[in-house]
């Protein structure tokens, strides 16, 4: 039963989300995560996801190879970022072998990446103007070091990213990154489309894939994706600081070059020698030590995402934004409320923004007072992430329910104004 049958066109009603819960076919992954609090609703899953069982069995193991074999276990160790890449693609990337790699951290590898397109390449930056802060961040830095252009794409960020728009602003540049979920509105922008549009502008296109791997369709290879990035704490609940990965298609791994150079990415890496010479393939995008513990549990959130099948994760992360949708227009919009997301699901991730003049403090008391925990984003967004493995309709239903009692009853007035550190 889809979300479509159990909603009869009249009020949304717990029963409604409870019927549903019965019959999702990825239930019973829930069980396979820590809960803590039984009362704690937790929809901040696109901040950071929930510990796996998997995870803690792995990271276990891995704990007891590192303390039985010490320093031998580097005979298994040492191809481990490429290994994981290719457990990453396989499940949450559409990436064929050899072109991806868990390493270093998103903003470590977004400069990898970039730097190497733009010594590859004469020409401008391109990057939304609301994209993600660290994006945009290296890139101002690689614009200036570079001497290059950086183009602001402006637009409104509910909106899909317009194709024609994005090849408009990919005229004359090397390079042109983008979110594939915006992290603050949730839009999904359509890769297959942009990504040759930008091609055929004469730039490489760098996919953002934060907000997105491990919870809607991702299929690099059949988009004909150049570059891309990302995190595995969100959706793939490899834990708080897991090592992120990136991706280099293999057409372009001959001609581009990281501006790291590590000794890990050095063709005869042992050898020691004077001279640094990348190593054939993507693993020239590798540069120290890769972070044993931390993969173990990237591993672990590949393996379990391979096993829900990420068609049916995303079918889901659509059926539960839904149910945010709706609920908004039954409870609330009367109350000042206004949706930052995109109503179409085939045009948003898996998180929902709903926005309200007084967020900050509503975020608040729902953490404080009514043990519900979403995140806020400046200026007004409170998100609502709803990782579909372990987040139930039900839980949906009674955030909902939770948010619109405590703003009725004026409960968030009484919350400090000024807006802490984190968010």
């Amino acid at each position: 039963m889809g979300y479509g049958d159990a909603v009869d066109g009249g009020t949304l009603t717990r029963a409604h989300a409870a019927e549903l819960d019965r019959a999702d076919p990825l239930g019973g992954f829930r069980d396979r995560f820590e809960h803590g609090d039984g009362d704690r609703i937790y929809v901040d899953g696109n901040s950071l996801g929930r510990l796996s069982h998997d995870a803690r069995a792995a990271l276990q193991a891995t704990v007891d190879e590192w303390g039985s074999r010490l320093v031998t276990g580097w005979h298994d160790w040492v191809d481990l970022a490429e290994r994981t890449g290719d457990a990453l693609g396989a499940a949450a990337l559409g990436a064929g072998a050899g072109q991806a790699l868990a390493c270093d951290s998103t903003t470590v590898n977004l400069y990898k990446l970039a730097g190497a397109a733009l010594a590859a390449r004469d020409g401008a930056i391109v990057v939304p103007a609301d994209d993600f802060p660290t994006d945009r961040y290296v890139l101002e830095g690689l614009a200036a070091a570079h001497g290059r252009e950086l183009r602001l794409l402006e637009g409104d960020p509910v909106a899909p990213l317009g194709r024609d728009a994005v090849a408009a602003a990919a005229e004359g540049a090397a390079l042109v990154v983008l979110s594939h979920v915006n992290y603050r509105s949730g839009t999904l922008a359509d890769m297959a489309a942009i990504t040759p549009a930008v091609q055929a502008a004469g730039a490489l296109v760098l996919w953002d894939l934060c907000h997105s791997a491990g919870a809607v369709d991702v299929n690099l290879d059949a988009a004909g994706a150049d570059l891309a990035v990302g995190c595995t704490y969100k959706y793939l609940n490899a834990g708080p600081g897991a090592p992120a990965f990136l991706y280099v298609a293999e057409r372009h791994q001959a001609a581009l070059r990281s501006p790291i150079q590590g000794w890990f990415s050095q063709a005869d890496q042992f050898a020691m020698g004077p001279r640094y010479e990348p190593v054939a393939g993507v693993g020239r995008f590798l540069a120290g030590t890769p972070p044993v513990l931390g993969l173990a549990a990237v591993i672990a959130g590949a393996e379990m995402l391979a096993e829900a099948r990420i068609g049916a994760v995303r079918a889901k992360a659509a059926a539960l934004t839904t149910l945010v949708v709706d609920l908004h227009d039954q409870r609330l919009e009367a109350l000042g409320f206004s949706l930052g997301t995109p109503r179409a699901a085939a045009d948003r991730g898996a998180h929902v923004s709903l926005r309200h003049p007084d967020a900050w403090r509503i975020c608040r008391a729902l953490i404080e007072h009514a043990n519900v925990i979403p995140d806020f984003r400046r200026p007004d967004s409170i998100r609502f992430g709803l990782p579909p493995l372990y987040t139930r309709y039900v839980d949906v239903w009674d955030a909902v329910d939770r948010l619109a009692s405590l703003v009725e009853d004026g409960v968030h007035e009484r919350m400090p104004a000024e807006a802490a550190r984190v968010t």
